[in-house]
Formats: C-alpha cells, structure tokens, sequence
C-alpha cells in the first residue's frame, strides 16, 4: 500500500474510534489567523479545532520555516514536514493545531535562518501563545521538528506566566551546529538556548536511523541532562523503511527516517500519550 494511502487508512479509522466526523478531514486547511509582531511584521498561522477539543498544538516547522500559507491557510512550501503531513492525525485524535508560519519580515531563502535564536523571535512565539490561549481557552504544547526544535525550546526556556508553553515536544532536534558553514547561523543548534531553564513537561523523540548530520539521535539525551522538567521523556524511534543511498542534505529532509517517514500514525499517537499525562 502507497504510504499516502497507509496514513490516509489511519487517520480514518481513528476518526471512526474517536467518534471524530467526517467532516474534520474533508475542511479546508484552517482559518488563517495573522497577527501583528516584533517591530512592523506580521504572522499568520493556520487553525483547526476540531469539536471537543483538548489542547492546542502549536506547530514549529524546521528548514527555513517559511510555509507560504495561502487564504485558506494551507501551506504552499515544506509540505514535505513531519509536523504537516501529521496536522489530520492530531486533529483526529482531538488536538486544535496551529501551523505557524515565518512573520513578513523572513520570508526569503533564508527564512527564520538565525532569527530562531533572537529575541524578537521567542517574543512573538509568546503572542501566538497567548493569542491561542485566548481564542481556545485550552493548554497550549509546542511541538517544533528539526529546526524548527531550536524555536520551540527558545519559547519553553524563555517565555513565562501566561505567555509560556504548557509542555514542549522536540522531534529529531537540531543538536550539532556546523561552524564553519557559509552563513553563520548553521551554526545554532538547541544547545544554543538555557536547556536549564525549561520546567514543563518536555518529551524528545529522535529516529535511529536518521543519518541527518544535525540531529544525531546520541546526542538527545544531553537535551533531557540539561533540562530541569519534573516530567520529561526521551524516546528514540526504530523501524519504518528507511532510505538507503541519501545524500547529507537529503538526510535532513522530511520524507527520510530524520521526518519518521511511514511512522507518522505511531509518533503523532505517543505524543498524544504523553501530553495526556502518559508515556510515550
């Protein structure tokens, strides 16, 4: 069966156990919800909430993060993500999402690039936050994959009171930076930000095979070493089938093992365990 299809058979018969209508999957990509951020920008990020919802996850894509939303709220870039390609299996499972695209000022190649790291950044990730707080009246996780993990631990290790996360999730986390890149900001890597200071829950799920240079899955249990969370979780993912012959860059890519390709049913229904209270 086409790995499409395999997820596609997932998502409906966990709509079917859930009570979840139909209807769920066959809506639009969300409602675009664009707010006003750091200096003259704006954001936008795309939100379903499915009936009943228990929480909002809010989704940090990696690469540059520059989904290009559309009116619909449907992204027209990195459709490949981890995080875009499991939107249906949180929403089915009763999780509102908001995929969160680059505000107006990084919208070029390079995208969020170093911006990840600025404070300007974790700043506006607590205006989402505490926007989709407000809009939902539900806890608020933060789930960010590949570079998009550097983001999502800025806002746990920074943001605090009503703009902070309830929980984080980092899926294969940027871990090792690279020095001597052609821009600087190859460089950043999570460890880049006060692990320390993260309290709320946090779970990091990493890929046995990824063979991505920048997120080694070894390296995510100095991740948890650092972090002062009372509940905390690290989880490394084996099987799927792989991909054999990948170049570096390709690696890194969201339909490989670094994006949990063909396991996106079993990542999506561990970290809905854990926010639930449970384990992985």
């Amino acid at each position: 069966m086409h790995s499409l299809n395999r997820v596609l058979a997932v998502i409906v018969a966990i709509c079917a156990l859930a009570g979840v209508p139909a209807s769920v999957l066959a809506a639009s990509c969300g409602e675009r919800v664009t707010l006003a951020t750091h200096g003259d920008t704006r954001s936008s990020y795309a939100y379903v909430a499915p009936p009943g919802a228990q929480a909002v996850l809010l989704l940090l894509v990696g690469g540059n993060g520059h989904l290009r939303l559309d009116a619909q709220g449907c992204p027209r870039a990195l459709t490949g993500n981890s995080l875009v390609r499991s939107l249906q299996l949180f929403q089915a499972q009763g999780y509102a999402t908001a995929l969160l695209d680059a505000p107006s000022d990084h919208e070029g190649e390079d995208g969020l690039g170093g911006f990840r790291t600025a404070p300007e950044h974790v700043q506006d990730l607590g205006r989402v936050i505490a926007d989709l707080r407000q809009r939902s009246g539900l806890p608020v996780w933060v789930i960010g994959t590949s570079r998009g993990a550097i983001s999502a631990a800025h806002a746990a290790s920074r943001l605090q009171g009503s703009v902070a996360p309830d929980g984080v999730v980092l899926t294969s986390p940027v871990t090792a930076g690279n020095p001597r890149g052609s821009k600087a900001w190859v460089a950043q890597s999570v460890f880049d930000l006060p692990l320390e200071a993260i309290t709320v829950p946090l779970l990091v799920i990493g890929h046995a095979q990824d063979k991505c240079l920048r997120s080694p899955a070894a390296e995510n249990e100095r991740i948890l070493a650092r972090a002062s969370s009372a509940r905390k979780q690290l989880v490394q993912v084996d099987g799927g089938p792989g991909r054999a012959g990948l170049s570096a860059v390709e690696a890194c890519e969201g339909r490989s093992p670094h994006g949990f390709v063909e396991q996106e049913a079993e990542v999506a229904a561990g970290i809905v365990r854990f926010i639930r209270g449970g384990r992985y």
